[in-house]
């Protein structure tokens, strides 16, 4: 028990995805209608997240935009913390331990394809299909807004609905910087826009995955360290 009630108090450090984002409860565990209300926010998210990652990475190979990837990305580490966080319910804290390291792990590794694949198509002067790019991220933008409407009244409330309305938020800050790249491909005839904004992105959520796997070695630290028999701590 007193390793579970150790993580309790962790919380998420009021980010998207850096840390287990929809592991917790929102400051508690939830119960009756709270849990169900809970699972539907968390459910939702993870839906529009997981299918304008698919939308942005089909569109993105086929406009040669590194910056819709980079979208995709983006939109998947969200999915993936939604989705870790309906799983998680429940559980304690070395299942949360490790769950978070697989997270972190899939998005270090995603994230470095990505800045490989960046620095490629910069090398190699690729120009996206700007019009479409732009259309596909205005979409992305539709969906994140959407949520972050939806999910306005909890962005002081829990921990945990406050750190999924943050990542529609910042859904919606990366999908205008998608369009910002976009129109200075299109006005410049050059691809280096669209480069910039992929790298940005993908430094972004390769922050949050160090994050998460810095949190996910301190969890499964402290599920393994040895109890205190006396309760009194190292201060004592």
């Amino acid at each position: 028990m007193e390793r579970v009630a150790r993580v309790e108090g962790d919380g998420m450090a009021g980010n998207c995805c850096g840390g287990s984002c929809g592991s917790g409860g929102g400051g508690g565990r939830p119960n009756g209608g709270r849990q169900a209300d809970y699972r539907r926010t968390l459910r939702l998210a993870l839906l529009v997240n997981g299918l304008m990652a698919a939308v942005a990475l089909a569109a993105g190979l086929e406009t040669q935009s590194m910056a819709l990837r980079a979208s995709a990305l983006d939109f998947l580490a969200a999915a993936l913390t939604h989705g870790v966080g309906l799983w998680m319910m429940g559980r304690g804290l070395e299942s949360r331990g490790w769950a978070t390291l697989a997270r972190g792990l899939a998005l270090t590794v995603l994230g470095l394809a990505v800045v490989a694949a960046t620095a490629w198509s910069a090398t190699a002067g690729t120009v996206p299909d700007a019009p479409v790019m732009s259309l596909v991220a205005l979409l992305g933008m539709g969906a994140s807004l959407s949520v972050a409407v939806l999910l306005f009244a909890g962005r002081r409330g829990g921990l945990t609905l406050r750190a999924v309305w943050l990542c529609a938020r910042n859904g919606v800050l990366t999908n205008a910087a998608v369009m910002m790249a976009a129109a200075g491909a299109w006005t410049m005839g050059q691809g280096w826009p669209d480069h910039l904004v992929a790298a940005v992105i993908a430094a972004t959520v390769l922050s949050a995955a160090v994050t998460a796997l810095r949190q996910a070695v301190a969890e499964l630290r402290a599920w393994h360290a040895p109890a205190d028999p006396t309760g009194l701590g190292k201060g004592a």
